[in-house]
This record gives structure tokens, C-alpha cells and sequence, in this order.
């Protein structure tokens, strides 16, 4: 490495690189052993969940193993990827620019790097790249731009997606038939090839437009300028019955039957109807106007009876005295 490159911190550091490069490699021997043995753990539940009949926990839980088992594939893939440019650090320090057959190797473990949270070397490895060729190197593998070479297996088992319902029925298979587990997935196949109702826009119903209640209704009445028909020509001029904002007035009648006029007998039937109303308001009243001079009367009485009281107790107290 120049001195001028140690100057401006451009070149790569060929010992730091190799020391980060070579702890996550042992960090992921470790992990992937670890994995291991919880993966055949959560398949062993799995496999007794099937054989309880507990299906509904079984579809669950066999979403964390897939998840589980897309990062252990992922991890085996950045290992080698690893090793490989652990074995060409020399020619990463002395080209200027990523060579093209290192360029899916690093790529792919910058774009993994802020996605692995258990291998922390990688973060440091992704720096030293990021000193070496610019942030504009880092971001274009970062952000998945097309002039990068990144791994489409690592993209796709580091995707946070959910799994298909296609991809979990067969892992439960293989689950079943590994354990000896006699199990009838055609709950399960019918469970998961539901469509998920879509339960914010609320059920998707096919608007009727109101031309279509009414147009059976416009048959057999000639057009007018309130019941305009769309021309066989294709007129501008003419209002086209397929727009939803038109709307037929449909006749309120039918033409074969006359409409019954007001004449002077149906107005004389009214008036007699309201003239018959018009004595149960007014008995109505009375009875009401009765009750409430009735009520009168008889607090006055109250009045006059409680003042005769008092005159009497007032006298009795008046001869006792003078006796």
C-alpha cells in the first residue's frame, strides 16, 4: 500500500480485512451448528403438533422454521463467499477498482452485512470496502441496482417476505414423513388456499349503475329531450346511455291508464274528512279544559278547608286562655 493511500485512508487493509473475514467465518461454523440443532428441535414439535391434530399451530409455527432454514442457506453461501476473498485480499489491495470476479463475492456481502445481525465482522468488513471504493459502491449493492452482481439466493433468503402456502404445505409433508407421522393434509391444503379477505377496503361488490334499474322501464316511450337515446351513428349530440351519470326518468304512470283528476266530488270528500276531525279536536279540548277547572276547584276547597282549620284552633286557644 502507498504511502499516499495510507494518507487518505483509500486502500484497503489487507491484515484488518483478513482477521474480520476470518472471525465470521468461524462465528457462522458456529452459528450454522446451532441452528442445527433447533431446526430438528422445532421440526420434532411440528411433527407431534401433526400428530395431535394440532394443524392450525403446526401452519404457525412452520413459517419460523422456513425462516430459520432460509438463513442457515444463506449463512453456508456468505461463508464461502468469504473464504474466497479471504484467499484474494492481494488482489483486492492492488487493483484500484473491484475486480469482476470478486465483484458477486463483495457485493454480496455488503448487501448481507446490515441483514445478518449475528455477524458483526461482516459490518466491519463492509466498512473496509466502503473505504476502499467509495459509498456509491456501497449503495448500488445495498439498493439492489441493476449494475451490481449480487447473489439472487442471499437476496432471496434474506427477504422478510412470508412464505407461500404452496412452500409451508411442503415442509409440513416433509415434516410428516420423516417423523412417521400419518397425517391428512386436506385441511391444511383447503386452510391455506383461502385468499385473505381484504377486510379495510371493506367486501368488493359490483356497483349497479341506476340507468340499469331503469332502462326496461324506457322501452316502447319515444325519446325525448328527458329521455335522450344514443344514436345507432354515434352522434356527439346524443347522451349515451352508458355513462354512469345519466340517469332516465322512468314514467311515474302507465300510458294505457288514465290519470284520475281532483274534481269538485273527491275535493268535497276531503273537506268532509276534515270536518270530521275537526269535533274530536274540539271535544279533546274540552275534557281538557274541564280536568284543569276541576283541578281549580278543588285546591280552592283545600284552601277554604285548611283556613276554617286554623280559625277554629285559634279560637279554642282563645277560650282557654280567658278560662
Amino acid at each position: 500500500m502507498s504511502l499516499l493511500n495510507q494518507l487518505f485512508n483509500r486502500g484497503l487493509q489487507g491484515s484488518k480485512c483478513k482477521t474480520c473475514l476470518t472471525l465470521a467465518i468461524s462465528r457462522i461454523k458456529l452459528l450454522q451448528n446451532k441452528r442445527d440443532a433447533q431446526l430438528r428441535l422445532m421440526r420434532k414439535e411440528i411433527a407431534q403438533f401433526l400428530q395431535t391434530g394440532q394443524e392450525a399451530i403446526a401452519r404457525i409455527r412452520v413459517e419460523h422454521i422456513i425462516r430459520e432454514q432460509n438463513v442457515w442457506a444463506a449463512y453456508e453461501i456468505l461463508e464461502l463467499f468469504c473464504e474466497f476473498v479471504y484467499a484474494r485480499v492481494p488482489i483486492l489491495e492492488s487493483q484500484k477498482e473491484c475486480p469482476s470476479e470478486l465483484r458477486e463475492a463483495v457485493a454480496s456481502i455488503i448487501f448481507a452485512a446490515p441483514r445478518c445481525s449475528d455477524l458483526p465482522d461482516l459490518l466491519h468488513v463492509r466498512n473496509l470496502f466502503a473505504a476502499k471504493y467509495g459509498k456509491e459502491f456501497i449503495a448500488a449493492a445495498s439498493e439492489l441496482r441493476p449494475d451490481t452482481s449480487v447473489n439472487r439466493t442471499i437476496v432471496e433468503k434474506l427477504s422478510v417476505g412470508a412464505p407461500s402456502a404452496e412452500v409451508r404445505l411442503n415442509v409440513l409433508k416433509e415434516i410428516a414423513k420423516e417423523y412417521n407421522v400419518e397425517w391428512d393434509s386436506s385441511c391444511t391444503e383447503a386452510e391455506l388456499s383461502k385468499k385473505p379477505e381484504d377486510l379495510l377496503n371493506g367486501p368488493k361488490q359490483i356497483a349497479v349503475p341506476v340507468w340499469a334499474s331503469l332502462e326496461p322501464n324506457t322501452r316502447g316511450h319515444p325519446p325525448t329531450s328527458e329521455n335522450p337515446v344514443t344514436s345507432p351513428n354515434g352522434n356527439r349530440g346524443a347522451k349515451s346511455l352508458d355513462s354512469p351519470t345519466f340517469v332516465t326518468k322512468a314514467p311515474l304512470w302507465p300510458a294505457n291508464i288514465a290519470k284520475p283528476s281532483l274534481t269538485d266530488s273527491t275535493l268535497a270528500d276531503t273537506s268532509d274528512i276534515k270536518k270530521d276531525t275537526r269535533p274530536e279536536t274540539s271535544d279533546v279540548l274540552e275534557r281538557a279544559r274541564a280536568a284543569i277547572s276541576a283541578a281549580e276547584h278543588a285546591s280552592t276547597a283545600a284552601r277554604l278547608a285548611a283556613d276554617l282549620v286554623n280559625v277554629k284552633f285559634s279560637t279554642s286557644k282563645i277560650e282557654e286562655g280567658k278560662s
